[in-house]
């Protein structure tokens, strides 16, 4: 099996590792977002940990990365946070759906913060991933679920900064389960203060979840980690959006939930978009080649 094949199998077992974790996050019922965060990070900590031991015990960064983990955990918290919020107030493939717009928020901060020039086709496919997440977000007055959907795309924009932080530490040279650690450590200690002043008591089921969500968000991020290691993102990122049909699947046997028309237009769209990227980013890499 090439590389490429054994990438796109490691991206899919990411994506349905993530709509484990969504699942088992609204399993473990009316806690805050907070919280279910704290724990989350607490496993995905303890994974990383072991793999830096692994791989040596060495948790030192490389210098002048320290601004850059920092900036990465901070929006990667914040980016959690927002998803979960949106997972318990929504359907769990529209908080997926909004969630999946961060590749296309990547684009825009990397422009911004990175110097890479948007090719107009790049904008063209930002610009209509944003109007397919109107669809999803249905904005009104009378739209119950829309400060949710809102909290879930401001989760997607959360994600997207930091991965282009992963993407700034990746060309430093950073040790990518350092990063992991250090975003898992940086997140427990900024939520910890609130466990410790507001703690929500949890049954016994509701920590089991939360820690089989933690374990389903380790086994994301490495898989994810993994895929990117045997191929390059432009050839495989398309792949992950297999999420939103495990998440719809997960919802519907779960939790009975059935996306809207509106929400369905809006996942096609998102799609739609991220496809034609995906084809674009090929061609553009064979004409470089040729």
């Amino acid at each position: 099996m090439n590389k490429k094949y054994k990438g796109i199998i490691c991206i899919i077992i990411s994506a349905f590792c993530f709509a484990l974790m969504n699942a088992f996050v609204r399993l473990s019922g009316d806690l805050p977002s907070i919280e279910k965060s704290f724990f989350r990070n607490l496993v995905a900590m303890f994974f990383a940990i072991a793999i830096l031991i692994k791989e040596g015990g060495i948790f030192k960064w490389k210098k002048g990365n320290l601004p850059l983990l920092v900036l990465r955990s901070t929006c990667g918290t914040v980016g959690i946070i927002c998803n979960y919020y949106a997972i318990d107030h929504l359907v769990l493939a529209d908080a997926s759906m909004l969630n999946k717009m961060s590749p296309f928020f990547v684009i825009i901060f990397s422009a911004l913060f990175l110097s890479e020039r948007i090719k107009p086709f790049q904008a063209i496919s930002v610009i209509g991933a944003f109007i397919g997440s109107l669809f999803i977000i249905k904005p009104s007055f009378s739209n119950v679920d829309m400060f949710a959907a809102f909290i879930g795309l401001l989760g997607g924009l959360g994600a997207g900064a930091a991965y282009t932080c992963v993407r700034a530490l990746g060309t430093k040279g950073e040790n990518k389960a350092l990063i992991v650690f250090f975003f898992s450590t940086f997140s427990c200690l900024v939520t910890l203060p609130y466990l410790i002043f507001d703690f929500h008591p949890m049954s016994l089921e509701q920590f089991v979840f939360l820690m089989l969500a933690g374990v389903a968000a380790a086994g994301g991020q490495f898989s994810i980690t993994a895929a990117y290691s045997y191929a390059p993102g432009r050839e495989i990122s398309v792949y992950d959006y297999s999420q939103i049909i495990f998440s719809a699947l997960l919802g519907f046997m779960l939790f009975n939930q059935v996306p809207d028309a509106m929400s369905i237009v809006g996942y096609i769209t998102i799609i739609f978009f991220a496809v034609l990227m995906f084809v674009f980013n090929m061609r553009q890499e064979k004409i470089k080649k040729d």
